[in-house]
C-alpha cells in the first residue's frame, strides 16, 4: 500500500512539474482567478445572513417600507458575483491553454525518448501497446489536467473560504460538519483505493486490446487465408470481455462514490438544520439570516467535498494512464558512448587522409581522443563471439569469421540457427556477452553506435517505406542526397523502369507502407535507398524473399552492381542467390558447423550439399 502510494505521489509531482515548468504565468492567473471565483461564490452565500437580518427582516410589518437600500445591496452583490463569471471564465480559457500545451509537451518528451531505445524494446512490446500509450494514456491525463486538477483546486479554495465564514457563524455546528467530512473521508479512501486497482488494470487491458487488434489489421490477409476468422473473434473477445470485467468493477467503484458521498452530505444538512434551529430557539445566539446562511454554507461544503470524490474516477484513470506514460518516459535508452566517429574525407597530393566538410564518398573512422583517421574499408571480424537474448539460453556459440573488405559472405541455416543474430550484432541491436566484433581493426563498443549505423547499408525481408515520396523515401538511405544520386540509385537497383511508370514518377506519394505498389517493388526500393547511402558494408538479410523468379533475375544484376567493391553479408534460403559468396557460413544451433566456398561445400557432402540438393530442407 505504502509504495504505491509513494508511486502515485512521484507521477502526481511529475505531472505537476511539467505544468509549473512550462507554464507558471498562466498558473499564476489560473490561481488568481480561482481565489477571486471561490471568494465571489461564498460571499454571495454569506450575503444571505446579512439580506435577510439587515434588509429584509426589518422591513417586516412597516407601512410603505423603502426598498432602495435593499436594491442597492442586491445590486452591489450582483456585481461580485458577475465579478466571479468572468473569473471563472478566464480560468476555464486558460486551463485548456495549459491541459493541451502539456499533453504537447510529454508527447513530444515520448516521442524522443522512444527514439533512443534500443531495438529490445520494440521486440518485448506490441506496436498496439506502444500506440496506447500515445492514445488512451495521453487522453486521460488530458481530463484530469484540463477538468480534474481545476476542478479540485477550486473546490478545495471554496472548501477553506467555507469553513472559516462557518467558524465565523458557528463554531459548534462547524464541528459537526467537520465530524461528517471526515465520514466522507473515510468512505472515499476505501472505495477510491478500490476503484484505482481496478484503473491501472483497465488501462492495461485496453493496451492488450490495441495491441491484439493492431495484430489482426497487420494480418489480415494471413486470417482470411486460413479461414482463422472465428478463431480471432474468440480471442479478441477473451481479451475484450477482461477489458470489460476490469473498466466494469472500476467504474462501479468510482461511480458508487457519488450516491453515498451525496447522502451523507443529506444527512449531514438535515442535521445541522435540527441543531441550528435548537441553539436559535434555547440561546437565541442565531438569527434566522444566520441558520438560512449556515445552512447554504453547509450544502456547498458537502458539495464541494462531492466534488472533489467524483474527480476520484477521472484522477484515478489518469493516475494509471501517467504511470504507463512514465514508465515509457524512464526505459533506458540506448547507450551509446563510442569515442570514435565517421568523417567524411579526401585524400590530399600526397595520398593522406583529410577531413572534408561534404560527402565525396569516402569515409573514415575519426578518433575523437587524437584525432587519427583510419580510412573506413569494411574490414569485419568475430573473435570467439557468444550471445544469448535471454540469459541462460545461448544463441549464438564461439563465433569465430572474417569479412575482408569486398568480399562477400553468406549465412545459410535453418530458421533458428542464429543467422539474422550475427547481422543483428554488427550493428549493434544487441551487444555481445563475450568474445569481440572488430571493423577495421577498431572494437565496434568504441565505436559510436549512430556513426556505425550510418555505415552499414540494410536490406530486410520485411520492407518499411514511410508516407511521403518515393523520392522522400530514398533519402532516408542518406538526407542530403540529390535527385540525381536517388534517380541513380534507382537504375543501379532497376527500380527506375518501374517508378517512372507510376502516374507522378518519383513525387508518387507512398501510402500506408507502400500499400499502392506491390511486394516486389517495395523490395527494389529498399534495395535502392540502400544504394544511396553507399555503405562501405552491406546487410542483406533475405532482400530478394519477396520477389518473383523473373524479377529477382532483373533485380541480382542490379545487386551485383550495388555489391561491387563492398563487404556484404547476405542471409538467404535460396542457395542460388549465394553460390557467388566468397565463404559460405552454414550455422546450427547457433554454431558454425561448415564454411568455404560453394564449390568446396559440394565437395565435402555435408550439411549445405544436402540443402543444395534438396536432400534436407531449410525449416
Amino acid at each position: 500500500m505504502s509504495k504505491h502510494k509513494k508511486v502515485d505521489k512521484n507521477v502526481l509531482f511529475r505531472i505537476l512539474k511539467y505544468i509549473t515548468d512550462n507554464f507558471k504565468m498562466e498558473l499564476i492567473v489560473i490561481i488568481i482567478a480561482i481565489i477571486v471565483s471561490s471568494v465571489c461564490h461564498v460571499s454571495s452565500q454569506l450575503f444571505l445572513q446579512k439580506l435577510i437580518d439587515d434588509y429584509i427582516t426589518p422591513l417586516i410589518g412597516v407601512v410603505n417600507p423603502s426598498f432602495l437600500k435593499l436594491g442597492q445591496a442586491i445590486l452591489f452583490m450582483g456585481l461580485i458575483c458577475l465579478v466571479g463569471v468572468i473569473a471563472t471564465f478566464i480560468y476555464t480559457r486558460v486551463v485548456v491553454i495549459i491541459s493541451q500545451g502539456v499533453l504537447k509537451i510529454i508527447r513530444d518528451d515520448m516521442f524522443s525518448h522512444m527514439e533512443t531505445l534500443p531495438v529490445k524494446f520494440f521486440d518485448d512490446n506490441s506496436h498496439g501497446d506502444i500506440m496506447s500509450y500515445y492514445i488512451n494514456d495521453t487522453d486521460t491525463l488530458r481530463e484530469m489536467i484540463s477538468q480534474s486538477i481545476p476542478n479540485v483546486v477550486n473546490s478545495a479554495v471554496i472548501l477553506v473560504a467555507v469553513f472559516i465564514s462557518m467558524l465565523t457563524l458557528n463554531v459548534p455546528l462547524t464541528l459537526v460538519i467537520v465530524l461528517g467530512v471526515l465520514v466522507m473521508l473515510k468512505v472515499a479512501k476505501i472505495v477510491g483505493g478500490k476503484a484505482s486497482k481496478y484503473f491501472v488494470l483497465r488501462q492495461k487491458s485496453v493496451a492488450t486490446v490495441n495491441g491484439f487488434i493492431e495484430e489482426m489489421i497487420d494480418g489480415q490477409k494471413v486470417i482470411k487465408v486460413f479461414t482463422y476468422e472465428d478463431e480471432a473473434k474468440k480471442s479478441f473477445d477473451k481479451l475484450n470481455e477482461e477489458l470489460f470485467e476490469n473498466t466494469k468493477k472500476a467504474n462501479t467503484f468510482a461511480n458508487i462514490m457519488m450516491p453515498i458521498m451525496g447522502n451523507i452530505g443529506y444527512l449531514l444538512y438535515v442535521v445541522i438544520a435540527i441543531l441550528g434551529s435548537i441553539i436559535a430557539i434555547k440561546t437565541n445566539t442565531l438569527t434566522i439570516g444566520a441558520i438560512a446562511s449556515f445552512l447554504l454554507l453547509t450544502r456547498n461544503f458537502t458539495m464541494q467535498v462531492n466534488q472533489v470524490s467524483q474527480q476520484y474516477n477521472s484522477v484515478a484513470l489518469a493516475m494509471a494512464g501517467a504511470r504507463r506514460i512514465f514508465n515509457l518516459i524512464d526505459q533506458k535508452s540506448e547507450e551509446n558512448k563510442g569515442r570514435i566517429v565517421l568523417s567524411y574525407v579526401r585524400k590530399n597530393d600526397d595520398g593522406l587522409l583529410v577531413e572534408s566538410n561534404t560527402y565525396t564518398g569516402l569515409w573514415a573512422w575519426k578518433d575523437l581522443d587524437n584525432n587519427t583517421l583510419t580510412e573506413l574499408k569494411g574490414d569485419v571480424r568475430f573473435i570467439d563471439v557468444d550471445f544469448s537474448y535471454v540469459k541462460g539460453k545461448q544463441v549464438l556459440k564461439d563465433i569465430n569469421l572474417y569479412a575482408k573488405p569486398g568480399q562477400k559472405i553468406a549465412f545459410v541455416g535453418a530458421t533458428g540457427a542464429g543467422k539474422t543474430t550475427i547481422t543483428n550484432l554488427i550493428n549493434r541491436f544487441y551487444d555481445i556477452e563475450s568474445g569481440t566484433i572488430l571493423y577495421d581493426g577498431i572494437d565496434i563498443k568504441q565505436i559510436n553506435k549512430n556513426d556505425l549505423r550510418k555505415s552499414l547499408g540494410i536490406v530486410l525481408q520485411d520492407t518499411n517505406l514511410f508516407t511521403g515520396t518515393i523520392m522522400d523515401n530514398l533519402r532516408y538511405g542518406r538526407e542530403n542526397a540529390t535527385d540525381d544520386e536517388c534517380i541513380e540509385a534507382a537504375r543501379l537497383a532497376n527500380a527506375d523502369k518501374f517508378i517512372r511508370k507510376l502516374p507522378n514518377g518519383y513525387n508518387t506519394v507512398i501510402k500506408g507502407n507502400g500499400s499502392n505498389l506491390s511486394q516486389g517493388q517495395r523490395q527494389l526500393l529498399a534495395i535502392a535507398r540502400c544504394a544511396v547511402s553507399n555503405p562501405p558494408v552491406m546487410i542483406l538479410d533475405e532482400a530478394t524473399s519477396s520477389i518473383d523468379t523473373r524479377t529477382e533475375k532483373i533485380v541480382q544484376d542490379g545487386m551485383d552492381k550495388l555489391m561491387e567493391g563492398r563487404t556484404v553479408f547476405v542471409i538467404a534460403h535460396r542457395l542460388s542467390t549465394v553460390r557467388n559468396a566468397k565463404a559460405i557460413m552454414v550455422l546450427e544451433n547457433g554454431e558454425i558447423i561448415e564454411r568455404g566456398d560453394h564449390e568446396k561445400l559440394i565437395e565435402e557432402k555435408g550439411k549445405y550439399y544436402q540443402l543444395y540438393t534438396g536432400a534436407f530442407e531449410l525449416e
